[in-house]
Parts: structure tokens; sequence; C-alpha cells
């Protein structure tokens, strides 16, 4: 008991719930951790070596990464110990499973994550008509599909340039986990010039300081293959050798901690745009921008899968999510950034100091009321 309250201070967890049913071989951990502005969001990430202390380091991200971005939720998050490699049919009795366990937890609104998708929150909204990140079909604005995630990446990148007195047209990127968001991330930043000159995923790395076909490697991975199976560049098994290659901009777009005390002296990377959530601990920050790496950090690069959500959930068209995803996630990497050099801190503490401000504001509201 002693280890769950450890993880609380005065922002949060509200709620930490472990979910177990045995004949669906379900077990599961949801961590509310913050509801003054909202009910909280965050999504539901599926994999065998899930942790507590995972789930809530999530959740407190969401809860920052929703105030930071003016959304009117608080974060949460889910976690299920399994391998989302199963089959469709377990997968859906897992998560048709999972949402009932949470039917009556009201504050906690689920979306996809590794290791589930929209498909998955289809299920769990059938079940009790409560998710975002739905299938198109179903009226949602499927996050993946239209790379949400990505394209706030892209749009934290047309601001974050400006403050590495460097451009777009022309920036190798190298992007460490080739999924959804790595993908949509790529194309985005092609498309505004970028070149692609490293990618990786669970199998290895691929490089080529030339230039890798970006279509080619969507390709391949629509048809189950690795990127390491392209004809051309050099392959490595290491799926983190990309960290270390020479680029402007490294894209860390898997799990947590990516980046290391291992690997943290091998970037070489101007630019460091947080894909992925907790990518690497504010200590390796700290030394990152010592050494004059720039790192958006992930609850404001990122955003734009639950500012996509958000707009969902309040019934906006994919229009509007794309419009709302460029225009705060700009606003807010220029602000954090503004901040840093005014103040002369990281840029992690400066957008904490302005996601935490905003959440502090509204539990201060919520109690004037009681």
């Amino acid at each position: 008991m002693s280890n769950i309250f450890a993880l609380c201070d005065e922002l949060g967890p509200e709620k930490v719930i472990h979910l177990h049913n045995s004949r669906a071989g379900l077990q599961a951990i949801v961590v509310v951790d913050n509801t003054a502005a909202g009910p909280s969001i965050g999504g539901v990430r599926m994999a065998p070596d899930v942790t507590l202390a995972e789930c809530a380091g999530l959740a407190r991200a969401m809860t920052l990464k929703n105030a930071a971005a003016g959304l009117p939720h608080g974060g949460g998050k889910a976690v299920i110990s399994a391998d989302p490699a199963m089959s469709t049919a377990a997968k859906q009795g897992l998560m048709r499973a999972f949402a009932k366990a949470i039917k009556q937890i009201e504050d906690y609104i689920p979306g996809p994550d590794m290791g589930t998708n929209e498909t998955c929150m289809g299920w769990v909204t059938d079940e009790i008509n409560r998710a975002v990140g739905l299938p198109r079909v179903l009226g949602g604005i499927p996050l993946d599909e239209i790379g949400a995630t990505g394209f706030g990446l892209a749009a934290a990148a047309e601001v974050a340039v400006d403050y590495c007195d460097m451009g777009l047209e022309g920036a190798r990127v190298s992007i460490q986990g080739f999924g959804a968001v790595g993908q949509n991330a790529a194309r985005f930043l092609a498309d505004k010039g970028a070149i692609l000159v490293a990618v990786s995923d669970s199998l290895g790395s691929l490089m080529d300081p030339d230039g890798l076909p970006l279509a080619e490697l969507i390709a391949l991975k629509s048809a189950g293959k690795s990127v390491t199976a392209l004809t051309g560049g050099k392959a490595m098994p290491d799926p983190t050798s990309v960290i270390g290659v020479d680029c402007d901009i490294l894209v860390p777009a898997a799990r947590p901690g990516a980046i290391h005390v291992g690997n943290v002296n091998s970037i070489r990377a101007k630019l460091i745009l947080e894909g992925a959530n907790i990518p690497a601990s504010p200590e390796i920050e700290a030394q990152l921008h010592s050494r004059r790496v720039l790192v958006v950090p992930d609850f404001i690069a990122n955003a734009g899968g639950v500012i996509c959500a958000s707009t969902e959930y309040h019934g906006g068209s994919e229009a509007q999510a794309m419009q709302t995803i460029a225009s705060k996630i700009r606003h807010n990497t220029r602000a954090i950034l503004e901040d840093m050099r005014k103040r002369r801190v990281p840029p992690r503490q400066a957008a904490v100091d302005l996601a935490q401000t905003r959440v502090s504001d509204a539990m201060a509201m919520r109690r004037s009321f009681v």
C-alpha cells in the first residue's frame, strides 16, 4: 500500500483501480490522475510487461498534456497486461471484458494507445458507450488513420526549428519507432521538405544518409514486414541504433525510456521531438539541454492525438480537429520555448510550469464551488 501512496502528490492521482477477471483473462490497471478540468481522457495500453508505475506516470503525462493544450479534460490511463498480438477474437473478448470492468468509472474516457486501436475502441463503446478514437464508421475521427499525433509533431517542428537556427527544408530526420506515430510524423515532416535518413522498428534499424524511400517503408509496414526488409541502406539489428545517427531532428516514437544514460551521449541531433510518452527522464533531458540540444517535451509535441480525441468527444469534425491541433501545438510550443529563453530553464520545466498552473487554477475553481 505504501508503494501506491508514494505515487501521490498535490495533483493526484485521484483513483488507482486494479481490474481482474479470471474467466476473461483480464488483468488491468486504471489510474484517474486528475479531473479538475473535466473527465479524464487517456489511452488504453496493452503489453505483457505493463506496470502500475508506468500507468501512473502516463496518467500524469495526460493531465499535463490536456492542461497544456487547454482541453476541458483531466488525465487518466489504463494498462492491460496481455500480448497485443493475440487473435482478433481473443482481443475482442478481452477488450469487451475491460469495457464492462470500467463501466462505473465514469470519470475515465478510454482511447487507443500502444497495443490497441480504433477497432478496440469500437468494441468498448459498444459495451459502455464511452470511448474516443472511434472508427469512422461509428462517427469517430480515427486518430491513426489521419495521423493526428504525427501531424502535431510536425506542427511543433515548424516552431521549434526557429530556436535551433535551422529550417525544415532539407533537415535530416531519424525516427525511432515506425508505428502509426512515427510513420505519420515522417510523412508530415517530409511534406515540409525534411529528409528521412534513419528509421527503426522492433526488429532493427535502417539508415541511409542520402535519404530513405518513405512510401516503400510504409508499404513494408502495411504488409507486416520490418523496415529492415528494404533493399538498400544499412540495416542493423538494434532498434535503438537510430538514436545516435547523424541527423538534425530525432523523433523517439516508441516505448518510454528510449533515451537513457547508455545512449544520451551518442545523440547528434539539434532538435528532439518527443513522439512517445516519457522517452527520456527529466534528468536526461537536462543533460541534453546543457549540450544545447533542444527537446520539445512529449506532452507538448505529441498532444495531437488527445486534441483530436477531445474534438471528437465534443462533436467536432476532422477538419476542425486538424485545425485545432495545428493552432494549439504551435502556440504552446512557442510559449514554452519563449519562457525557456526568458527564464533560462529547460523546456520541460517551462512546459510543466505552464500545465501545472492551469491544473492548479482549475482545482482552485472547483474548491471555490464546494
